[in-house]
């Protein structure tokens, strides 16, 4: 009998191993290009330690079945470093998101951080402690798995994402400090301080009004029913045509119509003709860098 528990014992727990995963499904690579030495082991471990750093790692106190795991991305570019132990280079981070009854993926968001430094020796292990620094590049790490799991809570539920936002916020506290280039406010208009600024503020609050709108009450609704799915959408890019006029020229508005540009010309492609119309006018007012693309919408059919 004791046997007979101890083997249904192991059943359940490989049973919960299987079905449970953690947060995360990342692809991790780094760039070496740029690197003139050719021993390249020590990024090739940089590479493994992050990868398994993300992806086996507990980020949440939420349960993830397999099929549950945030997809994303993350690519460092590194320069050549010469004799200097600091690694630089930039960051390429998307994030990605199904939608409801499709194949389809949508990009939550897509960015590429130029303000990257760091050092790394090689086989020392990768360690993360909230609201303590412990080193540059889990620090950099840490934030933007933050900011994924606030964005992909957020298109999911009104505002679900404000614990995720919290952390962001609070690593980037524990960078005021530091001499690395991206934490602080007077450096920049567009950095990983005014990322988490502009998602958190209160003044801003229709851009994450917009995020779940045009996620969860628009793009899910659409296998249903593509016009009130449309509609929905519609709605959501409204709020950001209002916001935009209260406060033109927001770090993370300009983000948001970068990832979603070329997903909103085709979900116009067969719109009403009033519709493509409105939001063609949208997509002028909050992109007028590109307002020639924007066409298309009208004469699509």
């Amino acid at each position: 009998m004791v046997k007979r528990i101890g083997i249904l014992f192991f059943i359940f727990a490989l049973t919960t191993q299987m079905v449970f995963s953690q947060e995360f499904l990342c692809q991790v690579s780094i760039n070496t290009s740029k690197i003139q030495s050719s021993d390249k082991h020590k990024y090739e471990s940089l590479q493994k330690a992050l990868y398994e750093f993300i992806n086996n790692r507990k980020w949440t106190n939420y349960q993830y079945k397999n099929e549950e795991r945030i997809e994303c991305s993350i690519l460092f570019t590194l320069d050549d470093p010469g004799a200097s132990a600091d690694l630089t280079g930039t960051l390429n981070v998307q994030l990605r998101r199904p939608v409801y009854k499709s194949s389809y993926n949508t990009v939550l968001f897509n960015y590429i951080d130029k303000e990257i430094q760091f050092t790394y020796t090689e086989n020392e292990p990768l360690d993360y402690v909230e609201n303590t620094f412990v080193s540059s590049l889990t620090s950099i790490v840490g934030y933007y798995l933050n900011i994924f799991l606030a964005l992909d809570a957020d298109s999911y539920s009104m505002k679900g994402g404000g614990e995720y936002l919290t952390k962001a916020n609070a690593i980037v506290n524990t960078c005021q400090n530091r001499s690395e280039k991206g934490w602080k406010a007077f450096e920049s208009q567009r950095n990983r301080f005014w990322l988490v600024e502009n998602i958190q503020n209160g003044a801003y609050s229709k851009m994450r009004e917009f995020w779940y709108k045009y996620h969860r009450l628009g793009l899910d609704v659409m296998s249903d029913n593509v016009e009130n799915g449309r509609q929905a959408i519609t709605e959501s890019l409204e709020l950001l045509q209002q916001l935009n006029r209260e406060k033109p020229g927001l770090f993370f508005m300009s983000l948001i119509v970068q990832a979603k540009a070329d997903e909103i010309i085709n979900i116009y492609s067969k719109a009403t003709p009033q519709d493509k119309s409105k939001v063609t006018n949208i997509m002028r007012e909050l992109d007028p860098a590109n307002a020639s693309k924007y066409q298309v919408i009208m004469t699509s059919k």
